[in-house]
Order: C-alpha cells, then structure tokens, then sequence
C-alpha cells in the first residue's frame, strides 16, 4: 500500500485529533479572512499607521514589527531546543527532525535580528495568536514523531525511507531562502520605506523565490519525517 510504504502510522491520541483538526479550523479560517480582505493586523496588506489611531481607541496595544516577529519564533525555537534536552535517546530521525525545526526558528530570529529592515508595526493580540499557532504546531509535530517510535510501532515504519531526500530539500530550501531574504533587505537603505521591484537571485524567474523555497524546507522536514502531521504542515504552507 503507498500510504504505509511512505507514512508512519498516524498515532491514536485523542487529544492529537482534536489539536489537528483544531490547526486545520484554524488556518483555513486565517485563509478564508485573507481572501475576504480580514487581514491579520501584522500582514503586509495591514496599514499600521493608518490603524494606529483606532487601535488606540479600542485600547489595542501596538508593538513594532522587530519584537513582534521575535515574539513569532522565539517560542518555538525553545520548544525545539528543549525538545533536545527532554529526549537525547530518541532515534537519528527524530533528533533529525527537531534539529531542523529548531534551525528553522533560529534562523528567522537571526534574520529578524540582523537581516531584515522594518518600518511598520503590528497589535501584540495578532502577534500572540500567530506565536501560539507556531509553538502548538511545532510541538505537536515533535510529539508526534516521538510517538511513531513506541515499540508497537516499530514493525510498521515505511518502507520508503526519505529522510536523507529531506535533509538536501531542507538545506536547498533555508540556504535558498535565507539568500534571497538577504537580497530583499540589501534592497532598501537606512530610512527607506517605499517599494522596489526586486531583482537578482532567481527574481527575474521566479514571482517569490524566497517563499518558493520556504516551501522546499517544509517539505524536506515532511520527508525527514514523514509523518501525516508534517506532510498536512508542507501542503498547507
């Protein structure tokens, strides 16, 4: 059967069920209110300067987008962290996948430090909304992995193993995106807010090369382990 010769047996946790279908209600509805024009008051297509004056008069507390988006990916990158500290004995696959993860999360707190200019701001609810929905779906993602190792369910590992395909497909994918993060922000000098077309790197082929390759690293974690949970995360992304 495809399925099991590429997936590990989803583990039966009900409470994993509920957290699934609760992250799939979850982004679908973030989705819906992209589309209908609702954005998140952190997106790009937020004007924060024009809001400042109506969150100011429903008492929203306004944040600049540099803490903000530490706020993001500070949290999971402990998770990850403390992940590999809870559970040295784990398998190469799961210690695999939570390296990956918590490199993930470091490397946009590095970019977020030291890469990318900011100019706007963002409301601490979104930021903590957006936070709690990553740290939820990288432990979940963790947690599972942990589980597909209990001894009932060593017999049942796929029998298509494509971790070592995901290991190159996660470091095309973050080197490819951490390069054309740095051509983005190479893009505007000191006080510069307005837009520019970019250009170099695979911009002149591509409408979003960085996130084209965001995309690649979500996939290379899903083959690293995949799991149902991972592959869901990659397909979403």
């Amino acid at each position: 059967m495809f399925f099991a010769s590429i997936f590990f047996p989803p583990p039966v946790s009900l409470s994993l069920n509920i957290i699934s279908v609760g992250m799939v209600v979850f982004a679908a509805s973030l989705g819906y209110s992209e589309i209908k024009g609702k954005h998140m008051k952190y997106s790009k297509f937020w004007n924060f300067n024009s809001r400042s004056i109506k969150s100011a008069k429903t008492k929203e507390i306004n944040i600049s987008s540099k803490i903000g988006m530490l706020l993001f990916y500070t949290p999971s990158f402990f998770a990850g962290l403390a992940s590999l500290w809870l559970c040295p004995f784990e398998d190469f696959r799961f210690r695999l996948l939570t390296s990956a993860l918590t490199f993930h999360f470091f490397k946009r707190i590095f970019e977020v430090l030291f890469i990318h200019k900011y100019s706007g701001g963002m409301v601490l609810d979104s930021a903590i909304v957006v936070s709690l929905g990553y740290v939820i779906t990288t432990t979940t993602m963790i947690y599972i992995q942990h589980l597909s190792r209990r001894e009932e369910l060593i017999l049942d590992q796929p029998t298509i193993d494509l971790k070592f395909v995901g290991i190159i497909l996660f470091c095309l994918g973050i080197s490819g995106n951490f390069y054309h993060h740095y051509l983005l922000s190479r893009m505007r000098r000191n006080g510069e807010k307005e837009y520019k077309i970019p250009t170099g790197g695979l911009f002149d082929k591509v409408v979003c090369p960085h996130y084209l390759f965001e995309l690649i690293e979500f996939w290379g974690i899903f083959f690293i382990s995949q799991t149902l949970y991972a592959f869901c995360n990659a397909f979403w992304e």
